[in-house]
């Protein structure tokens, strides 16, 4: 098992891979591909697209290695390189996101919008169902519900992100939100 500091960073193996030690390189893989798979794709929605994304994300991150700092955690430094990845296959895609006009004063509030209740529905079950809805939705809606529901970024770290206005973001959250929840009511029917 690696040596971890305090924070539970792998700190020898991160060590070992600023030498170009390869073996290092393999275990670092082997500790977060997973997660560096599961987070491409749940933006990407193309299992071979992820798969090449993580790929490139890991080799990015062996060569930037040392600009790691530890300020952040090795795993929360390397999601961020996959998901800039991801964003810039998409943006490669030429996904549009609809701006807010900036001459259109709207407010949007954000609403508590909750899902339907079915009491004899197990967690796990509502889960899948939520996940399996979330890849109904159209990419950019995708996207932003992604980055702010599962990945936990606000909205100002989305429009980075994204090269949006926040309240682009706010805007594209909410209406995935409300889709979201039509998909799911049409399930129920």
């Amino acid at each position: 098992m690696a040596e971890k500091n305090g924070s539970g960073q792998p700190v020898e193996l991160i060590n070992k891979c600023r030498k170009g030690d390869r073996k290092a390189q393999f275990e670092l893989y082997r500790l977060y591909y997973k997660a560096m798979y599961n987070t491409s794709l749940r933006i990407v929605a193309h299992p071979a697209e992820a798969e090449d994304i993580m790929q490139e994300a890991f080799l990015s991150a062996f060569a930037k290695i040392n600009t790691y700092k530890g300020d952040v955690s090795f795993g929360a430094w390397l999601k961020k390189i996959v998901i800039n990845k991801s964003i810039d296959a998409l943006r490669q895609r030429k996904m549009r996101f609809d701006e807010l006009s900036e001459t259109k004063s709207i407010e949007i509030q954000e609403e508590s919008i909750g899902f339907p209740d079915d009491d004899n529905q197990s967690p796990e079950l509502m889960i899948k169902r939520i996940k399996n809805a979330i890849q109904e939705l159209p990419h950019g809606y995708q996207v932003v519900i992604t980055l702010a529901l599962i990945e936990g970024y606000d909205h100002e770290e989305i429009a980075k992100i994204l090269a949006i206005n926040e309240s682009t973001s706010r805007s594209q959250l909410t209406r995935a939100r409300k889709k979201l929840i039509e998909i799911i009511k049409s399930k129920q029917k």
